[in-house]
């Protein structure tokens, strides 16, 4: 998969491309399915499959008071697209610059000249260009003076409409069955492994210290079952602890630490998915810590149940 960040330069066969347009902020099902349209033509009409995505959230530059939590790092997005069999992805650093650009020049510079666009997929809801003037009914316009279709698609879900807003309100209110069921996958976070005090070795279970990015999406404090995939690609048994360690801190940092079941090696400073299938219980102070170290033995007995009985789907994009 090519991957054009601006200033790139890159070289591209004759085709022209069949391109999805869209922040695609946590590629959630909704997400998915504007994709799966842009490949459907594709295959039609031999044509690339290409992706166009703004990075960071536009919100960061035109509301940044407002701007909402990232649903996981570009490269976990970046990704997504390649499981979906995207062949090209042009990022748009979406800038003060982007910001101002007007709606023709986009579809001029992006669609035209960049992606040679025969056909442009997008949500019924899609705005773009300077101060969001461009809708999908000018787009359309453009497509009849620029030789490209354009294919609107309705807002999609389950009962609630699939979006990044409501997959944040579920993450950050732990309920992790309605994330999965929006996402179509188990919410991860991605990040790299640091060295931490080696309280959890002490204890027995030693635990993998996970550097989140800043202004990434993380669950609430609390005991998780989840998933681990090493960089091996292996996924493993996991019992995931969120939270300031309040068995020995008053007011300590709050922490994402995985025990991997079973698992033995060195994952210092690589870069590990952890993707969180059941919040097992709170943070709590216990009595002793003989006290907390046979609950954490409780915890990991839970999450290899729950390991065992969650089907690999979970951990992989649908689409």
């Amino acid at each position: 998969m090519i991957v054009w960040r601006d200033g790139d330069y890159v070289e591209l066969d004759e085709r022209r491309s069949a391109v999805a347009i869209g922040v695609f902020d946590g590629l959630h099902r909704g997400h998915q399915q504007v994709i799966a349209r842009a490949r459907e033509l594709a295959n039609v009409h031999g044509t690339r499959l290409a992706v166009v995505t703004f990075y960071p959230h536009p919100a960061f530059t035109v509301h940044p008071d407002r701007a909402p939590v990232a649903i996981g790092t570009l490269a976990q997005r970046l990704d997504g697209f390649e499981r979906l069999g995207v062949e090209l992805v042009r990022v748009l650093h979406f800038d003060e610059q982007l910001a101002l650009e007007s709606a023709p020049s986009f579809v001029d510079r992006v669609l035209v000249h960049d992606l040679r666009a025969a056909d442009v997929v997008v949500g019924e809801d899609f705005r773009y260009g300077h101060d969001r003037a461009g809708t999908v009914a000018t787009l359309t316009v453009a497509g009849l003076a620029e030789d490209f279709r354009v294919h609107a698609l309705a807002l999609a879900g389950d009962g609630h409409r699939w979006s990044s807003t409501a997959i944040r309100q579920s993450v950050t209110a732990a309920d992790l069955e309605r994330a999965t069921a929006i996402l179509g996958r188990a919410f991860t976070l991605r990040g790299a492994v640091e060295h931490g005090d080696a309280r959890g070795r002490e204890l027995g279970f030693a635990t993998a210290n996970l550097r989140v990015d800043e202004g990434v999406l993380c669950p609430p404090a609390g005991v998780y079952a989840a998933s681990v995939r090493t960089p091996d690609g292996r996924w493993w048994c996991g019992a995931v602890s969120i939270g300031r360690r309040p068995q020995f801190y008053e007011d300590g940092e709050t922490l994402v630490e995985a025990h991997l079941v079973d698992f033995v090696g060195d994952l210092y400073g690589a870069s590990i998915d952890v993707a969180f299938l059941r919040r097992l219980r709170d943070q709590v102070r216990f009595d002793s810590v003989q006290d907390l170290i046979a609950q954490m033995e409780r915890d990991v007995a839970e999450s290899r149940e729950v390991f065992a009985i969650s089907p690999p789907a979970t951990w992989t994009l649908l689409g």
